[in-house]
Formats: structure tokens, sequence, C-alpha cells
């Protein structure tokens, strides 16, 4: 399919993982992307990676939870491109603590990133969005269900799904769609980063009623159909990919 022929999709936090694999889904669908990321070098390898032809693929060096780059990188993605057709608001970092080791820079650098973060990359973006266009944002499974060691992870995702709804109600009379994508278990470099004991992965596939982790590319096909036509009238929605971990009960638990 060739869905978003000629559109511009911005995603931050397209250096890798789930970021990465929607970055080449738009590119496959035949979109120009724009990525984003803090690291000049792993935004360098990102691009190749991606292996896009002349003019596909425009990497900005900025992060996500600093408004002055996000100021930076709606001027170049502007002047690359002129406008947005998708936003995929999805950089995010993970802090997984139980809540009375939290201290205040935890707190401050995970809701910087993952609350402050996606609102400023939304409303900093409007201006250049079409009428007519999607915005995706990235939350958890976690907003869901609760999580003992991610007390202000889970929150700031909730947050997340609640602007899905308010900006929805909000940005509708543009014609311009919000939803959001709720991950469960996805393996990625942050997932690999977090889950390091040896028998955790078993653990937690176990709980997961298909049997598996995801992959980023799982993730990436639900953000392109909520960004596509296909999805012209959903709107303030949560698309929860989790291989049923939050609605259903593995078949070894089931009574």
């Amino acid at each position: 399919m060739k869905r978003f022929t000629g559109r511009t999709v911005l995603i931050t936090g397209g250096t890798s993982g789930i970021g990465f694999s929607t970055a080449r889904r738009f590119l496959d669908e035949d979109a120009y992307v724009v990525i984003t990321g803090r690291d000049q070098a792993r935004l360098d390898s990102a691009v190749t990676r991606l292996g896009a032809g002349p003019g596909r693929v425009l990497a900005v060096r900025a992060d996500a939870a600093v408004p002055s780059d996000l100021d930076l990188l709606m001027r170049r993605a502007g002047d690359w491109r002129g406008t947005f057709d998708v936003v995929f608001a999805n950089a995010g970092v993970a802090v997984f603590k139980p809540g009375d080791a939290m201290t205040e820079a935890d707190f401050d650098h995970t809701v910087d990133t993952n609350f402050k973060g996606v609102f400023f990359t939304v409303t900093k973006a409007l201006p250049l969005m079409r009428e007519g266009g999607a915005v995706v944002l990235n939350a958890s499974w976690t907003l869901h269900r609760g999580l003992s060691v991610a007390p202000v992870y889970a929150a700031g995702k909730a947050a997340v799904h609640n602007l899905a709804r308010t900006l929805g109600a909000d940005l509708a009379p543009r014609g311009i769609r919000v939803n959001s994508v709720s991950p469960g278990y996805i393996d990625t470099e942050m997932y690999r980063s977090v889950i390091t004991d040896p028998g955790a992965e078993a653990r937690i596939t176990a709980e997961v009623p298909l049997g598996s982790l995801g992959h980023p590319d799982d993730v990436a096909a639900a953000v392109a159909f909520l960004a596509s036509d296909d999805a012209s009238y959903i709107t303030g929605q949560d698309l929860v990919v989790d291989g049923g971990l939050v609605a259903a009960a593995p078949a070894g638990l089931r009574g």
C-alpha cells in the first residue's frame, strides 16, 4: 500500500525502536519523513539504515523536552517541506522505580520528556499541520493497568492519552484527528535496557496471551493505520498493541 504518497510525517525519537520502525513504514508507503533524536551520530546512522532515496528524510537533532529545540525543529521542517500531514509524538524515556525511590530529578526527567515534550511537539507543530492531518501520540499499556515500579511513567502516559482526547476535541474543527497508541512489551533497545534479569523475559511473556514480545513493526503498523485515511472517522481513541496483555488472561490463568 502507498497511503502516504507525497505526504510529510514528523516522528520524534526516530533513531531506534518504535520510532525507527515507524519511519521505515512511512517511507515504504511513499512519505517524506522528518526524524529527531538527541544524538547526532545516532541520527546519521538512522538515516543510513533507513536507506531512503535522496531528499526523502530530514534528520534534526532535537530534544523533545527542550521547547527551544522544538522551535528549531519546526523551522527546519517548515523550510524543508512546508507542512506536516502526520505527527507521531514518540520520543520518550523510561524511569522505572518504586514511588519512594523516585527523586525529583527522576520525576522531572520523566515528565519533561514523556508529557511536556509530547504536548509541545504537537502544539508547536500545529502551525504547519494541514487541514485534515493526523496526530498520533505514543502512550503505553501502563495507562490501563497498574505497574508497581512505574508510578510516574504510567501517570505520564495516562496524561498523554488524555491529550489525545482533549486535543482531539480541540482540533476537530480543523479536521485534525488525534489518537494514541499504547504498546505493550515491545522488543526495543529501551526494553532491553530496563529488563536485564535473564529470567524476566520468560515471566513477562507468560503474562501475554499471544505468548511473545511485540516487535516495533507491530506498533508501526498501528501508527500508520491511525494516521491514514483508513481511520478517517477515528479520533480521541487509544489503540492498544500488546498481544492481549491488558484485556485477556493467558490460557494457563483462565478459570
